[in-house]
């Protein structure tokens, strides 16, 4: 064993389809025997999920001994946050993915662990859900998307703030561009992957700047957040944030202030990942694969392992120094 710790890996959870209502999810065949996803009024096909390792946990374990992890942190399908619905079935999606997420670590307790899901819209809802999800479940993070009808600085959110630093779990941070009622707003994002690359990362760089220059962290400086895919555009944006800050008269050392963030490294080697170890420094960088998905890596690798004691750290896994 490698003793990889991978913490970008959806799942697809079948005993969650229907929880929303007619917001779904709804999964199965078309007419022509077409496979299809639908969340809201947003149907993807052909979208091979049967028997992948998204809802085959054998075939995950197999594949996650091939690639070289050890340990994979489980989170919900971001097409599933829905951040755009109304707070009941918001709700009551969130208890059906936590309790199915829960169920299935805990038949691999050394293999897997899970994030939980949070309805955003309502905090308070949402903070309680962090804590029956932590306290009785036993999952070990809350997991959100990126746009839930306000920016991660309203002072709305802070009681799921203060309820993940009392229960001392991280909160991750994913990239949504759709709202579960519909696809991305924009259409030109309907092309090319663009949702999945421009789309993300337009949503994870203006999470980043919510959480740095909205003084959350400042508000609550023992939260633990990561941010995917690097934060987005943010460690390559930096000096413009201070241009900016120097514009409106005020002194800035942005690339400082987002070292009280985390970020997942999943990206491609390369010199976007590499901006961001420089920008941010390795320590507050954890591995992640988006396991099974288009863009998972073939073989971990040496970076993976470095980042470990990393993973460790932001999942209490082990005492800190």
């Amino acid at each position: 064993m490698t003793g990889v710790v991978d913490l970008h890996a959806h799942v697809v959870l079948r005993d969650a389809f229907g929880a929303a209502g007619r917001y779904g999810p709804f999964h199965g065949d078309d007419g022509d025997g077409v496979e299809y996803f639908t969340v809201g009024e947003y149907t993807m096909k052909p979208i091979p999920y049967r028997g992948s390792i998204f809802m085959d946990v054998e075939r995950r374990l197999a594949a996650m001994d091939r690639v070289g992890i050890d340990l994979q942190l489980l989170s919900p399908n971001p097409l599933t946050f829905y951040g755009g619905i109304e707070a009941e079935p918001a709700i009551d999606i969130a208890h059906a993915t936590n309790d199915a997420l829960a169920a299935l670590v805990a038949e691999h307790p050394r293999r897997l662990l899970g994030a939980a899901q949070l309805p955003m819209q309502d905090p308070s809802a949402a903070a309680d859900e962090l804590a029956r999800a932590v306290g009785d479940l036993g999952l070990v993070a809350g997991y959100i998307g990126t746009d839930y009808g306000a920016p991660f600085d309203d002072r709305r959110f802070d009681v799921v703030y203060e309820r993940a630093v009392a229960l001392d779990v991280p909160l991750f941070v994913h990239g949504a561009t759709n709202d579960g009622r519909g696809p991305a707003p924009d259409d030109r994002l309907h092309r090319f992957g663009l949702d999945l690359i421009v789309g993300y990362t337009y949503e994870e760089t203006l999470a980043a700047a919510s959480f740095v220059l909205g003084g959350v962290l400042d508000r609550h400086p023992d939260l633990d957040v990561c941010l995917s895919h690097g934060g987005g555009a943010i460690a390559f944006l930096a000096e413009r944030f201070d241009s900016m800050a120097s514009f409106l008269g005020r002194q800035s050392d942005f690339a400082a202030s987002l070292g009280a963030l985390w970020f997942d490294a999943h990206l491609e080697p390369g010199p976007a990942r590499d901006l961001v170890v420089d920008t941010v420094g390795i320590e507050r960088m954890v591995y992640g694969t988006n396991f099974g998905g288009w863009d998972t890596p073939a073989r971990t690798d040496g970076f993976a392992a470095a980042l470990t004691p990393n993973a460790h750290r932001l999942l209490r896994l082990e005492p800190t120094a």
